[in-house]
């Protein structure tokens, strides 16, 4: 028993270890690319001259992640209300499922970089439009989830909770809803993957402050380094809140870890 413990402590790390060796080698060809090709660094920077300039200009890209980070949380929001809300309308009146879902596919298809300066036309250059279009990302795939959780709940169940009088409201909170929790966390991290980099597109079309404009004003000062800084910054936001849904799933559903369930 106590031999398995410290197996347990680094099991994290021993799954991480192939990605993270993976990184450091293409890394390190990278940088050793740059070293003995003479290419200007103006043209493609080294990783280490990108760390360097972004550790320099570390409080502007701190500045700048703040108001995307804030889009970000709150197009997320939005768009978590709206798909369940959407979800339940949709299960339990199938007309609205036939009418809204064809509508809802084909907002999927609108590029966003098209779509962005008209949503910033119409609301305006405040905050509003960044969280619809973070909304506009991010509710599709949560939407699925829940559906097809919802349709994965065991008849017997549902049937039994019919045969004791039970609501249908009642029925949908304890038989419905939890079977579609696994669906709806998978269609989260789906979901906040896309959550960043719809709060960047929409900093592009209107915006004061933001990694988007940040990057954009980069670009047009020919500081590749200083893009890449912030395209790290945001990665490494990505990856922090995607770390955060698998939290939030290990408290909400403790007997279905996703790591134990690999193992």
């Amino acid at each position: 028993m106590t031999l398995s413990k410290p197996d347990s402590t680094f099991a994290p790390l021993r799954r991480a270890l192939p990605a993270i060796l993976a990184v450091l080698a293409f890394l390190a060809v990278w940088e050793l690319y740059v070293d003995l090709s003479g290419i200007k660094p103006s043209i493609l920077p080294s990783p280490s001259r990108i760390l360097t300039q972004g550790w320099l200009n570390r409080q502007a890209l701190l500045d700048n992640t703040w108001p995307t980070l804030g889009a970000t949380l709150g197009g997320f929001a939005l768009s978590l209300v709206f798909a369940f809300a959407s979800s339940v309308l949709m299960d339990f009146v199938p007309f609205m499922r036939r009418a809204l879902l064809p509508l809802f596919i084909v907002s999927q298809t609108l590029p966003l970089v098209a779509i962005a300066p008209l949503v910033v036309l119409w609301f305006g250059f405040g905050l509003l439009p960044k969280l619809l279009l973070v909304a506009l990302v991010t509710f599709f795939p949560l939407l699925v989830a829940l559906l097809q959780g919802y349709e994965a709940t065991d008849r017997d169940i549902a049937e039994l909770l019919s045969s004791m009088k039970a609501s249908r409201w009642r029925i949908f909170c304890l038989a419905r809803l939890p079977s579609a929790m696994p669906f709806f966390f998978a269609g989260l991290r789906i979901s906040i993957t896309y959550a960043v980099v719809g709060a960047i597109f929409a900093e592009y079309a209107g915006a004061a402050r933001g990694l988007g404009i940040y990057i954009l004003n980069a670009k047009n000062n020919f500081r590749p380094d200083l893009v890449l800084a912030a395209v790290i910054v945001s990665a490494l936001l990505t990856l922090c809140l995607f770390g955060l849904t698998l939290a939030v799933q290990r408290f909400v559903m403790p007997w279905q870890s996703p790591a134990e369930k690999r193992r």
